[in-house]
């Protein structure tokens, strides 16, 4: 028997809970793993509080994030022992997830967890950090060189955010880190390597289909109105990252920051990333975040926590990356 947290359904609320499960209630999948670490995302807020249609099938384990070691495998890729990282994939929203101290898994599904990386320190990076990654090399596919400029960071306090603040500046980038809470996230955005910190507010205000030229790159996390803006305020042949709808999936933008200025908008998918540059990415986040990242910005919670916490995230009153200690 093993502990996790549930999610059911009743009159079309959600219903979140730990019960004691046994392996045979385990979805089919290659490989058994004893899950050590999970973590929170704003995706699992969603999902545990029902604010949004995440989940379809109940009863469900949430959780698209894991990372711990093999018990059993019936795939040559992988031994008993092995420690291993996953993200994505549907994993917490079709297919039993991480909030549970044993997951049963494809073997597709799964990456070696890189060497250097702690399965506590490989959450703290999770969806949030391979997000950050596939979003800072599209910037580099884009030629957007340290020389050429500022790179703006939107919702630069989330998951998403503050790692892609600290692989920036590691990267030789001066970083423009924009948040809702300029007092209190401030210090930690500039102790991550942020040169400059922007009040969401002034992001918020309906864009003009042209403004001043500011930004020589951005990742966006927030989408909606702060994408438009965002939009409007790009260098002559600059690019944008775009990877989240926090704000709203809508756009309110024209055409114009693309044919005027020949702005490229590359949306990144960490969900259903190939394997190998899903691999490629992981191996660059243990070679490029630095020991300062690994202290700053997370918060370790125990499972029985996971409700109250997705409730924060949702809201917006979380900074920083969320772990669950299983």
């Amino acid at each position: 028997m093993f502990a996790a947290l549930v999610l059911k359904q009743a009159e079309k609320k959600t219903l979140a809970s730990i019960e004691q499960l046994d392996e045979s209630q385990l979805p089919e999948g290659e490989v058994l793993v004893a899950v050590d670490y999970s973590s929170l995302n704003y995706k699992d807020g969603l999902a545990i509080t029902g604010k949004g249609k995440i989940v379809r099938h109940f009863p469900m384990v949430p959780g698209i994030d894991l990372a711990g070691s093999v018990l059993a495998s019936d795939d040559a890729r992988y031994q008993p022992g092995d420690a291993v990282v996953l993200t994505g994939w549907g994993v917490g929203e079709n297919h039993w997830g991480g909030m549970a101290q044993k997951a049963k898994l494809k073997a597709d599904w799964l990456v070696p967890l890189p060497q250097g990386l702690s399965a506590k320190q490989a959450m703290m990076v999770g969806t949030a950090g391979l997000t950050a990654m596939l979003c800072v090399q599209a910037l580099i596919d884009a030629e957007i060189k340290p020389e050429h400029g500022t790179i703006l960071v939107t919702g630069a306090s989330g998951g998403v955010g503050s790692v892609a603040v600290s692989l920036l500046a590691q990267q030789g980038y001066s970083v423009a880190a924009v948040t809702g809470r300029v007092q209190q996230n401030g210090p930690l955005l500039e102790k991550l390597g942020a040169n400059q910190i922007i009040d969401r507010s002034e992001f918020e205000q309906a864009a003009r289909p042209l403004e001043k030229q500011l930004w020589a790159g951005a990742i966006d996390t927030v989408g909606s109105k702060i994408l438009a803006k965002v939009l409007a305020q790009m260098d002559y042949n600059s690019a944008v990252a775009a990877c989240g709808l926090a704000g709203g999936f809508d756009l309110p933008t024209t055409v114009m920051p693309f044919i005027l200025r020949n702005v490229r908008l590359q949306g990144i998918d960490s969900v259903n990333c190939p394997s190998a540059k899903r691999i490629a990415a992981w191996e660059q986040l243990a070679k490029l975040l630095p020991a300062s990242y690994f202290e700053q910005a997370c918060t370790e919670i125990s499972l029985s926590q996971a409700p109250e916490y997705a409730e924060n995230i949702t809201n917006g009153q979380t900074t920083g990356r969320v772990v669950i200690k299983l």
